[in-house]
């Protein structure tokens, strides 16, 4: 029977149900996509090669304990995985990677929810309360002008009419804001870390 005829969930099933060649026909298939997606997010072919096998790796220990459960959603399932295991190599660099939608990629469809790990939002909620605490001490003017833009997303002409000044002013106090705000987290030791 041709391979190409067969469908993905019938090669996962007849696989499960003991057929080797039925893998190795399934990774035939989707290895150009797949191995593809993995190179345009690391940029090494070598470091790509061994994500591959990782991911087959664990799409054979998934499929052999009968975990799988993605009835015919064969090849987002491993683009899932192998989505996971570059963002765990990207841990291990602590850098995390920019993922940009393709027509091959939905990042909403892969994402987990721990990507942005909750040690990191707790530091980013926590420089935000700081940051938020030192505009409280920046001049009434300044910080007037640093809330509209910042928090209410106002342009300079609405700031500069709902504060009764020039555009230039505005844009003065903006920027004395900021200078002030760098000075005082400069003071207080504040490490803004991404």
């Amino acid at each position: 029977m041709e391979s190409t005829l067969i469908s993905d969930s019938v090669l996962v099933n007849n696989y499960i149900n003991g057929n080797e060649k039925s893998l190795e026909i399934l990774i035939i298939r989707h290895k150009q996509r797949i191995f593809s997606f993995i190179v345009s997010k690391v940029f090494d072919r070598d470091l790509a090669e061994d994500i591959f096998q990782d991911t087959f790796i664990k799409v054979i220990k998934t499929l052999k304990k009968g975990a799988y459960n993605e009835e015919g959603k064969f090849l987002p399932w491993v683009m899932r995985i192998a989505h996971n295991l570059i963002i765990d190599h990207f841990r291990r660099q602590k850098r995390i990677p920019t993922f940009k939608n393709t027509d091959d990629f939905d990042i909403f469809s892969v994402i987990s929810d721990d990507v942005l790990n909750i040690e990191k939002q707790l530091i980013k909620n926590q420089i935000l309360d700081d940051v938020t605490a030192l505009i409280d001490e920046l001049p009434e003017d300044q910080k007037e002008v640093l809330v509209m833009r910042l928090f209410k997303d106002m342009s300079f002409k609405e700031i500069a009419e709902n504060t009764d000044v020039s555009i230039n002013t505005a844009l003065g106090r903006m920027r004395y804001a900021l200078i002030n705000l760098r000075k005082l987290i400069e003071k207080h030791n504040i490490i803004l870390v991404s």
